[in-house]
């Protein structure tokens, strides 16, 4: 089974840069998107051979969720059950009868780390109890862009932004929190060497001279590692400021 996670930057302008042929190229049996920036019925493009199922964000063309998958869900849910954090849009999870999948867009802690408590103090605590409570029904795997690079072979330039949003010692805590709820980085599991990263700035050319971050994961359930295939990061491909990841799991 082919998973795959993207945060597109924009459903509607991913869809004019390559999105389609990607995945027709692709064939992914589920690709979860984060950032689509609007709502179901702006969306006019059909996806065949997926059913769609959608959390846009109460404020428009902000934050966003989507799953497009070939199987049919038992059940699909959008939020994580508190209201003060279900407005952005930012969960879906889908009961796909083996595991549960969690499509997340974990919130920014901003430039001037206006976010950073609510983030680290309050989002991610929530965010755990959530993973934890599905857990206990059947193994879970969580998706998306975390907005964190956990560890310095995660980022080009980690002494240069040791307290930036995205690497602060608050946020990289909070994932390791996270994964010691009984979760492995499943890109880490195959690879434990550094240089390939999933965002780049849109500034100074950062891309081509792949200055990144490694800020986008799919983590599963440490009782799912034995049908861990392979994980992927799929660099090349452009449109947005973030690559699709991926993961393959065996029967």
């Amino acid at each position: 089974m082919k998973l795959i996670s993207w945060n597109v930057n924009g459903i509607r302008s991913i869809l004019g840069k390559g999105f389609m042929d990607y995945l027709e190229a692709e064939q992914p049996d589920v690709i979860c998107l984060q950032e689509v920036k609007a709502r179901e019925e702006q969306v006019p493009q059909t996806f065949e051979g997926y059913e769609v199922f959608w959390n846009a964000a109460t404020k428009p063309g902000y934050s966003g969720t989507a799953i497009l998958t070939r199987k049919k869900p038992v059940s699909v849910f959008n939020g994580i059950g508190r209201a003060e954090h279900d407005n952005e849009g930012r969960v879906i999870s889908a009961d796909m009868g083996d595991f549960f999948l969690v499509n997340v867009y974990t919130p920014n802690s901003k430039r001037e780390l206006t976010r950073l408590d609510y983030r680290t103090r309050e989002w991610t605590p929530a965010f755990i109890d959530h993973l934890v409570a599905l857990e206990k029904t059947k193994p879970v795997i969580f998706c998306g862009d975390l907005n964190v690079a956990h560890h310095e072979i995660d980022l080009a330039r980690p002494k240069d932004n040791t307290h930036n949003a995205g690497f602060t010692l608050q946020e990289r805590k909070a994932f390791d929190l996270t994964l010691a709820a009984g979760f492995v980085d499943t890109f880490r599991h195959f690879e434990p060497r550094g240089g390939r990263y999933t965002w780049w700035s849109y500034q100074s050319g950062a891309r081509e001279r792949n200055i990144g971050w490694r800020i986008d994961y799919f983590c599963a359930s440490s009782k799912l590692t034995p049908k861990l295939q392979s994980a992927f990061i799929h660099d090349h491909i452009t449109g947005s400021d973030h690559c699709p990841v991926g993961l393959v799991l065996g029967a």
